[in-house]
């Protein structure tokens, strides 16, 4: 049975239905599912009643998953399944001034998943589990298209940066909140990596511009030039033109290209009502420079 699909905005992001996440998928079905994810870049599965083990099975159709690395707000777990909560380990809510809730709150900032790891990630998948009750309201994430921001760049602009490379470094956004949240040992971990600003789709060509929180400086370029190009490409990136603001519901499972797309977690009352979601991440396939 064909899947049906609707399209979120004019420029990325689809809606797909008519599927059951929770029962293996027929080849054709998933290559259904594949091709509109490399299209599309951002999609919804509403209704899907998974357990972390289902979510594993239909992630890994898409490639090897990475594991979680342990850091504060994951209380140092290891594993495929990381849960981004506002709960601690016996199930309370953390006090404000938490230091796991504060790194939580840096998720507000625009990034993409792994882009700080050599091989950055090429997918993930995130499944809402529990929600607070005003999900409607607040509490949403937003996505931004980095293909539309490419295309919309000046042709001189694009050939400027085709060969440029930006160095992201996980402690960089990590201590742009103010507070440390990371030691000497996750930065000796996660060492600063470079990312190439315009990346291409392996299956369909297109390109896409490639910045983010993440990304502290351009490579050759003097580190506060090369900043203020970041922050001013970023800026270009996140137009309300190019983004979409994703509305959770329990039982939703929205899968990201992390090649293509930037997101932000959205502010809510974080402090007073429960919020749980699972995420799966799909590994990449190669750096994007040498």
């Amino acid at each position: 049975m064909s899947i049906t699909l609707r399209k979120l905005t004019p420029v990325f992001g689809a809606e797909i239905t008519n599927v059951d996440l929770t029962r293996p998928l027929d080849d054709a079905t998933f290559a259904e599912i594949e091709n509109a994810f490399e299209t599309y870049s951002l999609l919804v599965f509403p209704n899907q009643n998974l357990s972390d083990e289902s979510q594993i099975a239909f992630s890994s159709r898409f490639g090897p998953l990475e594991t979680t690395q342990g850091h504060i707000a994951n209380h140092f777990q290891v594993k495929q399944i990381s849960e981004i909560s506002n709960l601690d380990p016996n199930g309370k809510l953390m006090a404000a001034d938490d230091p796991r809730l504060i790194f939580r709150i840096g998720q507000r900032n625009w990034h993409s998943d792994s882009s700080f790891k050599k091989v950055p990630a090429k997918a993930s998948l995130l499944h809402a589990r529990v929600l607070p009750p005003n999900s409607d309201e607040c509490g949403q994430t937003q996505f931004t298209s980095l293909r539309a921001a490419y295309d919309a760049l000046p042709e001189d602009r694009k050939r400027a940066l085709e060969d440029k490379a930006a160095i992201h470094h996980y402690a960089y956004s990590r201590r742009n909140t103010g507070i440390k949240l990371t030691n000497e040992e996750e930065d000796k971990r996660f060492p600063p990596v470079p990312q190439a600003i315009i990346r291409a789709n392996p299956k369909n060509g297109r390109k896409a511009l490639y910045v983010g929180s993440h990304a502290s400086h351009i490579r050759e370029m003097p580190e506060a030039e090369g900043r203020a190009l970041l922050l001013e490409l970023l800026e270009h990136a996140t137009q309300e033109t190019f983004t979409h603001m994703h509305t959770w519901h329990v039982g939703d499972l929205v899968m990201y290209d992390n090649r293509a797309l930037l997101h932000r977690a959205r502010p809510y009352a974080i402090t007073e009502h429960a919020r749980v979601l699972h995420r799966t991440t799909v590994a990449g396939e190669g750096p994007t420079v040498q």
